[in-house]
């Protein structure tokens, strides 16, 4: 491998590993779901805005994330997110309260901004031919910390429930869900440390005047022989954009009308690639692997298969989507995921629900199990009508928190379509609108508005990853999980027609040919 693409891949795994932090950070909580909700004596709602405080706290970052890029760089942007990792994860694993948790979470959220300015670096230095396998190296980190956090909650659960003396020694018994957050802590540090190893953005440098360094970092990823045509290249682009760089003028540039195009196909896939539920999926994979009726252990089991799904299939999407280009993953890959929620949904909606007497004897560990005599042998057609049964007999408290054991002892359903279609889903999404969506960001947009317009719209995906990580527990309570996968599907399929009509492929092209093919459009 040449020093050039030797410098260009390793700038790109070392900004890119930032996705595995982040993975890891969303991932971990679903396994402390249980936990906190127990010690906090959390409700639904208070339960989505625990698990969904990242989200909120993005939401602010992405305020300040473009200013930031333009302001301070790329290279120190990300530094500072690092640092936000590092003081969240160290809060959040030694938090005495439920505020004190929601809190720190939310200052981690404050560095999911993460994944747009690592685009966008990545964006900046990757050559062209390179560039959709180097920008969609941020998605295939984050799959790998999903996968590790599911693997490391496992492997705690597995080590707390063991009489192993040291297990008690380390407190690690007690502190289930403290140590499934600390094991962030090691990942979020040496991420930090390696981004003092990164070079400065070429495109930041021209626009701040730094022409010399620009070339040198230039002839880090180029060939020399091309460094002069794609400085030239940089500089021509520069000049023919606005000269006006402030906010205001930028989100104008946005919103103009050789920018309508842009602006549909960037605000549809924002919206789509979120409205798929996957942070529902992801975020409380135990709990909704719970709903099959196998119980807490085999949730946190099957929560790895989705983590090595992910993996699987996000590197398959990396290797074509320089081959069969960015239109084909998204198109195929959004009508794949309405399938797929599509068999959830059927999965579940013929599911049924019946406590036997026999069942209900078995139940040593729920005090004052007679509770449930008066449902015992009563057939529910839904999760809905079976957990509003529990909770008038058992109470609000109690049902939730033996929950999972009766729906393993009452629920007839087909288990295996449903983990089928879970896993085809998290194939689809990591496959296609996952991993694209972040390489269409770092290729439509013209480089005077790329720092404002990239924030700009992951603001949008933040917003509804935010809806659908704070509202799920209240959807799961209030509609159910069956039509809430249907509703998931309606809103890909909205997403789907909108794109089927204005997304244009852009692979192998410079983000100058790009903006023109765009505008002729």
């Amino acid at each position: 491998m040449n020093s050039y693409k030797r410098n260009a891949f390793t700038y790109a795994t070392i900004v890119a590993f930032g996705g595995f932090v982040f993975g890891l950070d969303a991932a971990v909580i679903s396994g402390t779901v249980k936990f906190i909700t127990e010690e906090f004596s959390l409700n639904p709602m208070q339960l989505g805005i625990v698990v969904g405080s990242p989200s909120i706290g993005v939401l602010l970052a992405l305020f300040f994330a473009g200013s930031a890029c333009d302001k301070f760089g790329r290279r120190q942007t990300l530094k500072i997110i690092a640092f936000l990792y590092v003081i969240s994860a160290v809060g959040a694993t030694f938090s005495p309260s439920y505020w004190s948790l929601v809190a720190t979470r939310f200052l981690g959220g404050l560095a999911f901004s993460s994944i747009s300015v690592a685009s966008m670096y990545i964006g900046e230095i990757a050559p062209p031919k390179w560039r959709g396998k180097l920008v969609s190296m941020t998605q295939i980190n984050i799959v790998l910390g999903l996968s590790a956090a599911y693997f490391v909650n496992y492997l705690i659960l597995s080590y707390a429930n063991s009489d192993a003396a040291w297990v008690n020694d380390l407190g690690l018994k007690q502190n289930v869900w403290r140590w499934m957050l600390g094991s962030e802590i090691v990942p979020a540090v040496a991420w930090l440390v390696a981004l003092f190893f990164i070079p400065r953005s070429p495109a930041w440098l021209l626009y701040n005047g730094k022409t010399e360094e620009a070339k040198r970092t230039l002839s880090k990823i180029y060939p020399k022989e091309e460094v002069g045509v794609i400085y030239d290249e940089m500089q021509t682009s520069m000049s023919s954009e606005t000269q006006d760089r402030s906010l205001v003028a930028q989100l104008k540039e946005i919103f103009s009308k050789k920018m309508r195009v842009i602006l549909i196909i960037a605000t549809t896939i924002a919206i789509a690639q979120q409205s798929t539920g996957i942070n529902a999926i992801l975020f409380y994979a135990p709990t909704v692997f719970e709903q099959l009726g196998g119980g807490s252990d085999a949730a946190f089991m099957q929560s790895i298969w989705v983590g090595l799904t992910s993996v699987v299939f996000t590197i398959l999407g990396l290797v074509l989507v320089d081959r069969l280009g960015r239109r084909p993953l998204i198109i195929w890959g959004m009508a794949w995921i309405i399938i797929s929620l599509g068999i959830c949904f059927y999965g579940f909606q013929t599911a049924r629900y019946t406590l036997t007497e026999k069942a209900i004897t078995e139940l040593s560990t729920i005090k004052n199990v007679e509770r449930l005599t008066p449902i015992a042998g009563v057939e529910y057609g839904s999760d809905i009508a079976f957990k509003k049964a529990l909770e008038d007999n058992l109470g609000e408290v109690d049902a939730r928190n033996y929950e999972s054991v009766l729906i393993q002892k009452a629920a007839a359903i087909n288990s295996i379509l449903i983990l089928v279609g879970i896993l085809s889903f998290i194939a689809a999404f990591h496959f296609s609108v996952g991993p694209v969506m972040w390489v269409l960001f770092s290729e439509i947009f013209p480089n005077s508005i790329r720092g404002i317009a990239i924030p700009f719209f992951t603001l949008i995906t933040s917003v509804v990853s935010m809806l659908v990580q704070v509202f799920f527990p209240k959807q799961l309570a209030t509609m159910g999980i069956s039509y809430t996968l249907l509703f998931y599907a309606i809103t890909v399929a909205i997403g789907l027609v909108i794109l089927y009509r204005y997304l244009v492929e852009t692979k192998n092209m410079t983000i100058e040919e790009i903006q023109l093919k765009l505008q002729s459009k």
